[in-house]
């Protein structure tokens, strides 16, 4: 996949790194799995097992330089997991994440963890929890610029000098998200749901990152809101190069902003495909039930099989292919085997009906 072309100058040097063709981001065998086991007097005299959920299960994917990957599925299929695995919120079980050919793990640990910091940033899914309802807008989008020391860097300036730079700086990034310089003093409480997704973005761009995870931030927002905040998306990312993990369950959102796109099921990858390649001939039955859940609008009359069953529990997950409970294409190989993703005429792919030809 080719790089951006009409990417800008930028004074992090994006516009140079954005014409590698090397990808980004590469993730290779992500695992995360968590203990949910009940405290340990409660399973003694219960005699109960230690329980655990595979939230995350051999994920491998990679993201080029200037390109957007999609994330979707049903809650609970172990999304957001990813999202908080590439940014060092959650460590690894099994698996590495590589950025820019580094391991960041091993980076998170060591002294350049906050340059790693720097260049990758996270814009979540709540603007209502995510913002601190006790400081104005100029501290919550200039945090990151102290904790970075991007302003106050030169010897013997004042801190009154350093308090301006503060403010002009947290007023530019305000208005390339589309607010007003006189915003930087409110509050959080004196904005709108769209309006705050706009702080968080500009919060996310204070470091010049150049990727961007993004937790469904569209998802708490108005449907006339949410095309406003993807568009300023889609606009921040040709004019800096941005490279952006967009995670949502919403597949009209998907198809508006990816270039990639992935779909998980209880942890697992189970087709992965470029957005044209995957709205327009969708292989997997279950990615076949997701857009046939999309309403018709255009009645167009073609056959729909609606999204059918309930996601199992997740700490006794089905044998074999987890989708099989659900899958009108089941076969006793389906309920025996685990399907590996493997690419099928340019589709990566985890099912067996595929590989045999059975759809």
């Amino acid at each position: 996949m080719n790089a951006m072309s009409d990417v800008s100058d930028g004074s992090d040097g994006s516009a140079a790194r954005a014409t590698d063709a090397t990808p980004l981001v590469e993730v290779h065998d992500l695992a995360k799995t968590f203990d949910v086991s009940a405290p340990w007097l409660n399973r003694v005299i219960e005699r109960q097992p230690r329980q655990f959920v595979h939230a995350v299960d051999g994920v491998s994917f990679s993201i080029q330089r200037g390109k957007t990957l999609a994330l979707v599925g049903e809650s609970g299929c172990g999304k957001s997991t990813v999202a908080r695995l590439l940014v060092g919120l959650y460590a690894p079980t099994r698996g590495r994440v590589e950025f820019d050919g580094t391991d960041t793990a091993t980076t998170f640990r060591s002294k350049q963890a906050l340059t790693l910091r720097r260049r990758m940033q996270m814009i979540f899914q709540d603007p209502y929890a995510s913002l601190n309802p006790r400081w104005k807008v100029v501290d919550i989008v200039g945090e990151p610029l102290k904790e970075h020391g991007l302003v106050g860097a030169a010897e013997g300036t004042s801190a009154r000098a350093d308090k301006h730079e503060m403010k002009a700086r947290v007023v530019q990034l305000l208005q390339s998200v589309g607010l007003a310089a006189a915003d930087v003093e409110k509050f959080p409480h004196q904005f709108s749901g769209g309006q705050r997704q706009r702080i968080s973005i500009a919060r996310a761009l204070a470091t010049q990152p150049e990727f961007l995870v993004c937790d469904e931030p569209t998802s708490a927002l108005d449907v006339s809101v949410q095309a406003q905040v993807l568009n300023i998306m889609k606009d921040l990312q040709r004019t800096r190069g941005l490279t952006y993990l967009f995670i949502s369950h919403n597949l009209a959102v998907v198809r508006h902003v990816s270039d990639q796109v992935g779909v998980m099921y209880l942890g697992r990858l189970v087709e992965l495909a470029d957005k044209a390649e995957l709205f327009a001939r969708a292989r997997h039955p279950y990615t076949r039930m997701l857009l046939d859940a999309i309403p018709d609008i255009h009645m167009s009359g073609r056959a729909r099989t609606p999204v059918q069953g309930e996601v199992p529990n997740p700490l006794n997950p089905p044998s074999g292919c987890t989708f099989h409970p659900r899958c009108p294409h089941a076969n006793e190989r389906c309920r025996r085997e685990r399907p590996a993703l493997n690419r099928i005429s340019g589709v990566l792919i985890a099912c067996h009906a595929v590989q045999e030809g059975r759809l």
